[in-house]
């Protein structure tokens, strides 16, 4: 009780009992203050004649003057940090921590005291310089804050997996009304799907999304011109995306949105504890019912409203329409198109023009499709594929020596040699017959022969190797080149073309001398 406060009442009070004729004891068993305190206020008001019953009682200005006036304190021995009193509060007004304050006082000053030092000093500094603040306020339907909090670990019955969560909550700054839902990072992707399913929660759009400066929406923090993600940009676009305003906090100033900051709070303090999860769906499902029923239904702290029933009554109706059409959930990415006319993403790989190679390209990642851009200009569309290793070739991104040698499959030679003739096509069907070596180039090199010296003469050269059994592309050449496809007589072709078919062989004989009969 000796430091209990007594208010002007109190002495008022006295000094009516005191004229009534009570004692101190009295007054002290009426419970209105000690006796010591009642002495020293009759001793206070008889030297200044209030205990005259025929004048009137003292203003309470009067009374603060003598019982109110601040007591001398004790001398405080002088700090060790006067010194550097300029520099900590500089430090202080800009937020540094006492710990990073007393390190650089011992890095740069020698300082040698202990840290109890420095934090009675800021404790000095904090009781002389209040820090003022205000409540910032929203029209219905202008504001959203959006943050993200560590949720539950939660092990998948099914599959026994264990992964951790976050929280993605989106509030609604003047009603008080949120979205939250569990998921399992917090990439470009997840951002943008999360703001899409919170928007059709609401259906509507809020004005404005005040956010912290996560990588997945910001690439650049800055006080003055920060730099937004570009997948985000085209989201918050007015022709092509949901037509909202992104707002960031200033860098580690989370109090400018902390009505979201209050409602992750309130999630992991009140939606979490006691509950088992079966997986991540069951998990949302929870999390879903929890802010319709519990959280939607409960009086505001501030407000003394449900949200849900603000939200219903009055901001519902003042947000802005949903598109007819939700804009893409989509990423940027950047790639060098490398010699094989491929651009790797996502350990994925995707053609572009061979014109392009060892340039630098913007890729646009959409739910289905892959989009390659140069300077803005679209250059190729693919199929987006999952999962590492995936690859998606356009022919015509290829030069064309190599779209040729592609296209020249073993059905193709087939084909055009059967157009040439049927000797023609039978001894391409030899050729892949072969059961050691693949003569894909031996067959195109014969499509190459009929396109030099036309279908007739190449027809006309196969079915001559075809005779003598030499199915090589280099014997139907040597043929053509030596114009021996027109000879009929095939006893004096193959004198002449002994090297053709056998290849330069050494001891090769004039068919006459075999059959002379001397």
């Amino acid at each position: 009780m000796a430091k209990r406060r007594f208010e002007m009442y109190h002495y008022r009070q006295a000094l009516v009992r005191m004229r009534l004729g009570d004692s101190d004891r009295q007054i002290a068993k009426s419970g209105l203050m000690g006796r010591r305190v009642a002495a020293v206020v009759r001793g206070e008001a008889a030297a200044r004649g209030w205990l005259d019953n025929n004048l009137p009682l003292p203003p309470d200005e009067q009374l603060a003057s003598v019982f109110d006036a601040p007591k001398k304190q004790r001398a405080r021995q002088s700090s060790s940090l006067e010194p550097y009193r300029d520099q900590i509060t500089s430090w202080f007004e800009d937020g540094v921590q006492g710990t990073t304050i007393h390190n650089a006082l011992k890095r740069r000053h020698g300082f040698t005291g202990s840290y109890s030092a420095v934090r009675r000093f800021l404790q000095g500094l904090a009781d002389t310089t209040p820090r003022v603040t205000t409540v910032l306020e929203f029209a219905p339907g202008d504001t959203a804050q959006v943050d993200f909090g560590q949720g539950p670990k939660i092990t998948d019955v099914h599959t026994g997996e264990q992964f951790k969560t976050w929280f993605f909550i989106m509030t609604l700054a003047w009603s008080r009304h949120q979205y939250a839902e569990l998921v399992r990072d917090q990439s470009i992707e997840t951002w943008l799907g999360c703001h899409r399913r919170a928007f059709e929660h609401f259906s509507g759009v809020p004005t404005r999304i005040l956010i912290d400066n996560p990588k997945c929406a910001i690439t650049k923090a800055c006080y003055y011109d920060p730099q937004v993600q570009r997948s985000y940009a085209d989201y918050a676009d007015y022709a092509e995306g949901y037509g909202f305003l992104i707002a960031p906090c200033p860098v580690a100033d989370p109090k400018k949105k902390g009505r979201v900051e209050s409602g992750v709070k309130y999630a992991k303090n009140n939606f979490m504890p006691l509950r088992e999860f079966r997986d991540l769906v069951d998990a949302n499902a929870q999390l879903m019912q929890w802010v319709m029923e519990q959280a939607g239904n409960r009086v505001h702290g501030t407000t003394r409203t449900a949200p849900l029933t603000r939200f219903a009554e009055t901001e519902r109706e003042l947000l802005k329409p949903l598109p007819s059409v939700p804009p893409e959930c989509a990423r940027w990415a950047t790639g060098k198109l490398h010699p094989d006319c491929h651009v790797q993403v996502e350990k994925g790989r995707y053609s572009a023009p061979w014109r392009l190679v060892g340039q630098v390209l913007d890729i646009r990642l959409s739910e289905t499709t892959v989009r390659i851009y140069q300077a803005h200009e679209l250059k190729a569309v693919h199929p987006r594929g999952r999962g590492p290793g995936y690859r998606h070739t356009i022919d015509e991104h290829l030069p064309p020596d190599a779209v040729a040698y592609k296209m020249r499959t073993p059905q193709w030679c087939l084909k055009q040699a059967e157009v040439a003739g049927p000797h023609c096509h039978r001894f391409v069907e030899r050729l892949f017959e072969h059961r050691v070596l693949d003569k894909l180039r031996a067959a195109q090199g014969i499509i190459n022969l009929i396109k030099r010296y036309g279908p007739a003469r190449t027809d006309a050269a196969c079915q001559r190797a075809l005779y003598f059994d030499n199915v090589q592309y280099r014997s139907v050449r040597i043929i053509l080149e030596n114009g021996l496809d027109q000879i009929t007589d095939t006893e004096q072709a193959f004198d002449s073309l002994s090297d053709a078919y056998t290849g330069g062989a050494k001891f090769g004989r004039d068919t006459k001398d075999l059959f002379d009969p001397h």
